[in-house]
């Protein structure tokens, strides 16, 4: 990969990283003189890679303006755990949202203990910054039902789970949307977020923005001037839909029976649904960039679009879901933009949304505090080629399945050649990326065994880290042992 050109603004935050050794328990601002950037972060809902492709303004707007990821990856693959990960640069196992409702997860455990009051919006704020939350913020926090609006953020346009029919938290008032087409969601959303942005250009303060929209998580209901779109464009099936063989698969998958007419039509049906609310997420991108151009903020804002987790829909004979160790579920789109950003780059060593908070603070110039797992990926932009991680976790402890398909529990390593998991139930799977990047064929089974000792010996330690000791654990050599027959 060619390295990316940066200005001097860039460059003098990457100074920010490199003290990372000396993290302090709070966080500790950098040079107040200093210009700084503004940040807003566009976090979609359940939106995969290969669905990503269909938003043109967005690639035009940020990808082609800036930098893609192509190994991007969610460490918990399911809203609630990955969002509380995102807001704090924490493993699930570390700030311990575990699931989408209590008592594993949802908002309000995240409050109760505590989390709330250090987050990326705290650091920020404390540091001069003038920041908002517009759109979902977590599971179980019902904006109808609440007026709590948490530490770090001045202003609040918090929505729940509709499309339409549905109360925001207006920064501690509710206020309620019908069904006209002006009530859609995102495009609220949107006409928030852009007035949002010039409330806070007025202000001669940096801002931060945490842009949230529903889509394309289901029912993903479409804007009405996109409810015709792809009404004829098909599924891609990956080789592994519906996947002929499973027995070398853990009992919750090998139990599945072939997908019905029934299901394969609901999936096809889905995946169009899922690409028209998406392009209500487009237009949004494009107001958000035209406002920060009306304003004279747009060649000062990092711009990140990503999502909180990816989705399945037929692979491995699932219907749907999201909540597995598989690519399709941990791996998702993240396209960026900004200040000193060359255009047209690609970054493909592994960046996790345990790095976005730390990642978000170094563009501030503020140093994130030591419980951070995570990193900041800056570093990255500047030389492509220093070290970095070769390894992280994946996690599901969830106890409840709150009606999710395929719910399992596990922990797993991914290093850039291999996934390992571990399952509750004993089980193990093994897949070579490389050869077999569709996860077809279980190595667990035929693999050395000093080479899966050495591999279980990586995920236990990473289910188990904290702070700079999960960096430690990610930078360690993986795969010394490695002598893996290939009989299967």
């Amino acid at each position: 990969m060619r390295a990316l050109r940066f200005g001097a603004g860039l460059v003098g935050l990457l100074a920010v990283c490199a003290a990372w050794a000396s993290i302090p328990l709070r966080p500790a601002i950098a040079d107040p003189a200093a210009p700084r950037p503004n940040v807003i972060l566009i976090l979609s809902d359940d939106e995969d890679v290969a669905i990503h492709r269909y938003m043109p303004k967005t690639k035009a707007l940020i990808e082609d303006q800036g930098v893609s990821f192509d190994n991007y990856f969610v460490t918990y693959s399911l809203c609630c755990p990955s969002r509380a990960t995102t807001l704090r640069g924490q493993y699930s196992h570390n700030h311990r949202i575990q699931g989408n409702i209590l008592p594993s997860g949802g908002g309000h455990k995240f409050r109760t203990l505590g989390h709330d009051q250090s987050t990326i919006a705290t650091w920020l704020h404390d540091a001069g910054y003038y920041t908002g939350l517009i759109g979902k913020y977590m599971n179980q926090y019902e904006p109808n039902e609440q007026t709590y609006v948490p530490p770090g953020w001045d202003e609040w346009y918090a929505a729940g789970h509709d499309y339409y029919n549905y109360v925001l938290n207006e920064n501690g008032r509710h206020v309620s949307y019908g069904s006209k087409p002006d009530d859609y969601l995102t495009d609220v959303i949107a006409r928030h977020t852009v007035s949002a942005i010039r409330r806070a250009a007025g202000t001669g303060k940096p801002f931060f923005f945490f842009v949230t929209p529903y889509a394309p998580h289901g029912p993903a209901t479409a804007a009405p001037r996109h409810a015709d779109l792809f009404a004829d464009t098909p599924y891609p099936r990956p080789v592994s839909f519906d996947e002929a063989d499973v027995s070398d698969k853990p009992a919750h998958i090998r139990d599945l029976p072939p997908l019905s007419a029934e299901q394969i039509a609901w999936i096809e049906d889905m995946y169009r649904r899922r690409l028209r609310s998406l392009q209500a997420m487009d237009d949004m991108v494009e107001s958000i960039v035209n406002t920060l151009e009306a304003v004279g903020q747009l060649e000062n804002t990092y711009i990140i679009y990503t999502s909180d987790n990816g989705w399945h829909m037929g692979e491995h004979r699932q219907q749907y879901g999201k909540t597995t160790a598989y690519e399709e579920d941990i791996r998702v789109p993240f396209v960026m933009r900004g200040p000193g950003v060359s255009k047209g780059g690609r970054v493909t060593q592994m960046v996790l949304n345990n790095d976005l908070a730390p990642s978000v603070a170094a563009m501030a110039g503020v140093m994130p505090p030591s419980f951070a797992d995570g990193r900041s990926f800056l570093p990255l932009l500047q030389d492509p080629t220093q070290p970095w991680r070769r390894s992280f976790g994946i996690e599901r402890r969830q106890t409840e399945t709150d009606g999710l398909v395929g719910a399992a529990t596990f922990h797993a390593v991914r290093t850039e050649e291999w996934t390992y998991v571990e399952y509750a139930t004993g089980e193990c799977e093994l897949y070579d990326l490389t050869a077999d990047p569709h996860q077809l064929a279980n190595m667990a089974a035929t693999a050395d065994p000093a080479f899966l000792k050495e591999l279980a010996q990586r995920a236990a330690e990473l289910a188990n880290c904290a702070g700079a000791n999960c960096r430690e654990i990610e930078d360690a050599p993986v795969g010394a042992t490695l002598k893996v027959a290939v009989s299967k």
